[in-house]
């Protein structure tokens, strides 16, 4: 976080701090956050908010990272289909067995090299798990097998931790 008045900037570091923390925590638009600080009777531009953002969203990720919980061993993989601007698109999701989401990474498809690729980039952030829990897609059963020593464990059932953490997602596409 900020903790004192940046250089060459014309806010104080609480108001460029709490414009950074309602984007990233409340997912609203850089227009919403303007519209947010000027009731409050700060005048600033979307521009500003979103430069802010950029340079010093980076210190704001690596504070919330910290204070993330630690994974549990048991990852539940998921992947779900997605249109955007008409284009079909997969949404690979990882959450652990408490519910906290681990990694969302959207690709174009749906096989072994796009779940490599995936498995990449999670186990390049986490320890890797004591089991992972999947549903039917073939594509997961090499990867699993050869980049990690976890149990996989193939089940439509047992994957509804992931289904449900997709809800947020589907519901954002129907409206």
């Amino acid at each position: 976080m900020l903790t004192q008045k940046p250089k060459r900037y014309r806010y104080q570091s609480e108001i460029i701090s709490y414009a950074i923390w309602m984007y990233h925590r409340f997912n609203t638009s850089y227009r919403d956050i303007e519209e947010m600080l000027r009731y409050r009777g700060i005048l600033v531009s979307y521009e500003t908010v979103r430069t802010w953002s950029n340079k010093f969203g980076k210190s704001f990720a690596d504070v919330i990272k910290k204070k993330e919980p630690r994974p549990t061993d048991k990852w539940h993989l998921d992947e779900m289909i997605i249109k955007m601007n008409g284009v079909k698109f997969i949404l690979w999701r990882a959450v652990d067995s408490n519910g906290h989401e681990l990694d969302v990474f959207l690709q174009k498809r749906k096989n072994k090299k796009a779940a490599i690729r995936f498995l990449t980039r999670l186990l390049g952030c986490y320890p890797s798990p004591r089991i992972i829990v999947t549903d039917k897609l073939q594509s997961y059963t090499k990867p699993i097998k050869h980049m990690t020593k976890a149990d996989h464990r193939r089940h439509k059932g047992l994957n509804n931790r992931v289904e449900n953490a997709h809800q947020p997602t589907r519901r954002k596409e129907k409206s």
